[in-house]
């Protein structure tokens, strides 16, 4: 019996002169969807994860946030984290904060003890030449099946970066629509994050480059972008995660740890109604570092 895994996989030639085309995507409520694939030239380059599955203490630990795998070089093996290994809510590229105030409790929607991020729905996928757009839509809950944060996650990869493995941009809009919410925590627990495979965990292989010499990323506050390198098997692969000027002032980033999950932490405070968009790049490329004044031009070009 052939299992299918897959809602919809979107398949992309970067040669293509059609129009970029936009269809609507079943909800994932009606479709019991999986993983959404972005596939270019033939070869996923990231898979959006995005189940909910509360059958089973397992099936819940395994779907209780979305995040995205970056596929390697093969286009069918992940070069990020999922599900066990060392810190099991590490998850590829996620968003998390483990101390949210909302109606006078604290909620953890970073280890995911008791609250979930849950994928509603898909607001608009359109494929095209220069890039596949996601939108999806995520509530972020309480203990009680309240709602604390309405997301429009948009996800946006390109097609025609000839020097990168993969490049996306991730613009999470945080709606608090119920009551005020207080998004707080440290830099270690909170933020918008990136985890390499957990064979670095084991290999001890993450080092890290930031934008000018001398920086302390425990002290210094608002660095435009952090790189990281790390090895898996013979493939040496670099992330670069740029935090976009408009993001809020004072954010932090984690990036330090051998095990190589890193990111930017910013603390917020949302009356009820208000909404926050936080806006970063993803830039992998295989090999070792690029060279620091060539990340500084791709900064340069992602705020422009």
């Amino acid at each position: 019996m052939i299992r299918i895994m897959l809602l919809f996989v979107l398949i992309l030639t970067t040669t293509s002169h059609v129009d970029a085309q936009e269809r609507k995507v079943p909800s994932a409520d009606s479709e019991q969807g999986k993983f959404l694939d972005v596939v270019i030239n033939g070869k996923t380059i990231a898979r959006y994860m995005y189940e909910h599955d509360t059958s089973s203490k397992e099936k819940r630990h395994e779907t209780y946030k979305p995040y995205v795998h970056v596929m390697g070089p093969d286009g069918k093996t992940p070069i990020t984290k999922g599900p066990g290994g060392q810190f099991t809510h590490h998850r590829g590229i996620f968003l998390g904060w483990n101390k949210i105030r909302f109606q006078k409790k604290s909620y953890d929607l970073w280890h995911m003890k008791t609250s979930e991020i849950i994928h509603k729905g898909f607001q608009k996928t359109s494929q095209g030449k220069d890039a596949t757009v996601i939108v999806a839509n995520l509530h972020w809950m309480d203990s009680n099946n309240k709602i604390i944060l309405d997301e429009l996650r948009t996800m946006t990869f390109y097609h025609n970066e000839k020097d990168a493995h993969m490049l996306a941009d991730f613009e999470c809009q945080l709606t608090a629509v119920t009551d005020d919410v207080s998004l707080d925590g440290d830099p270690e627990h909170a933020g918008f994050q990136f985890r390499p495979s957990d064979e670095v965990s084991k290999n001890k292989s993450a080092k890290y480059l930031f934008h000018a010499e001398g920086i302390n990323p425990k002290k210094d506050r608002d660095l435009p972008w952090v790189a990281l390198n790390y090895r898996l098997g013979d493939q040496l692969i670099s992330v670069q995660h740029m935090n976009h000027s408009d993001n809020p002032k004072g954010s932090i980033y984690s990036a330090y740890r051998d095990y190589g999950r890193f990111g930017s932490f910013p603390k917020v405070t949302l009356k009820k109604g208000e909404s926050l968009k936080l806006n970063y790049r993803i830039r992998v490329t295989l090999g070792d570092f690029p060279e620091r004044e060539k990340m500084a031009l791709e900064y340069a070009d992602y705020t422009k």
